[in-house]
């Protein structure tokens, strides 16, 4: 089967600098090399899905550049994964042959230890991730245990429902973990993938609260408002009120020293991020404790996802008719997805369509 795959940590600043990936010369240096791969073998809780689509996320330059560890090499990324079942294990109970499913950053855990006894299996110290430590999406096949996949319902293309699986899901984690509620002022810290499907959510959840949107683009600002946000601004810009829990997708450390004055006493900043690059860490030298963490507010972390997170988001958004904002490459162009994130050519959710 054709597959994209990471082969090694590669420099993606450097490659930006010194290459025109909109050429057509091939370069070794890419961040992801084109092979052949035999399609997987199921055991006998797995089925093997044909990939419809496969959206790119920012995890993916995390492991590209080496920031997420351990990590084994080489593999097929891609954790946002739509396609058809069209092989099933024989102790295979709930799906058969022909179903729509999804796929995300959740491959499996133990389902023993007192995390996932408790639902919280994206904490399990044996939780295993889709596109990092097995093959994920970015290839015509993948498979998966019977309990991991998802449900996908027609009203959504595999182009559409592939963001749900990730940019929704640890989104919509997020946003459970602000512990907002309705009437409470919400905002959004970076206004890529993740936060344009949270604001749509946060929209049909919470309808009396105002949404405030934080991003360096003018063009992130302008969709935002568009999907209904009360007001946007700079990263750097002073919002007309003080906000009561904000969810960050930004890569980076400046905008958390600049947005946490902006907090309303008991307020709470949760960064929805696997790893931040840590070349501006030293701007964190600037929170101040009387203006910026004082009256009991606080900064907490999303870890992984659920599988219940994944069903939740795909139910929340079938039942409002929520869809992202999608743009499309070919499994070819990969290469050019990952580097446009880098490049912060961001508008919506990037997919690849494989099939």
């Amino acid at each position: 089967m054709k597959s994209l795959i990471i082969k090694k940590f590669t420099d993606l600043k450097e490659i930006i600098s010194n290459f025109d990936y909109n050429s057509k010369v091939k370069n070794f240096d890419l961040p992801l090399d084109y092979y052949d791969t035999e399609i997987p073998d199921i055991k006998d809780d797995e089925v093997l899905i044909k990939i419809g689509a496969c959206a790119v996320c920012h995890t993916e330059l995390d492991e590209i550049e080496g920031r997420i560890t351990p990590m084994k090499l080489p593999v097929i990324p891609g954790h946002q994964i739509v396609g058809k079942i069209i092989k099933t294990g024989k102790n295979v109970k709930k799906l058969k042959e022909s179903d729509r499913v999804g796929v995300g950053w959740i491959n499996s855990a133990c389902g023993k230890c007192r995390y996932c006894r408790n639902g919280l299996e994206n904490l399990c110290a044996d939780f295993i991730a889709t596109g990092k430590d097995v093959n994920g999406g970015y290839a015509e096949y993948a498979k998966v245990k019977e309990n991991y996949a998802a449900l996908i319902p027609d009203s959504f293309s595999d182009e559409e429902a592939s963001p749900l699986l990730c940019a929704g899901a640890v989104g919509y984690r997020s946003l459970k973990l602000t512990g907002i509620t309705n009437g409470l002022n919400l905002g959004f810290l970076g206004f890529g993938a993740s936060n344009h499907l949270v604001l749509q959510i946060a929209t049909a959840l919470y309808p009396d609260s105002k949404l405030f949107v934080f991003a360096r683009s003018s063009n992130e600002r302008a969709i935002a408002k568009k999907l209904g946000a009360f007001w946007t601004g700079d990263t750097a810009d002073t919002p007309p009120e003080k906000i009561n829990a904000i969810i960050d997708t930004t890569p980076v450390w400046k905008p958390i020293a600049d947005i946490l004055q902006h907090l309303a006493p008991a307020g709470r900043l949760v960064i929805n991020n696997i790893r931040k690059e840590n070349y501006d860490i030293e701007y964190l030298k600037n929170i101040d404790y009387a203006r910026d963490l004082w009256m009991e507010k606080e900064i907490k972390s999303v870890a992984n996802v659920t599988f219940n997170d994944i069903k939740e988001v795909i139910e929340i958004a079938y039942k409002f008719n929520i869809k992202p904002q999608i743009e499309i490459y070919s499994l070819s162009d990969a290469n050019n997805a990952i580097l446009d994130i880098k490049n912060r050519k961001i508008n919506g959710s990037k997919v690849l369509k494989i099939s």
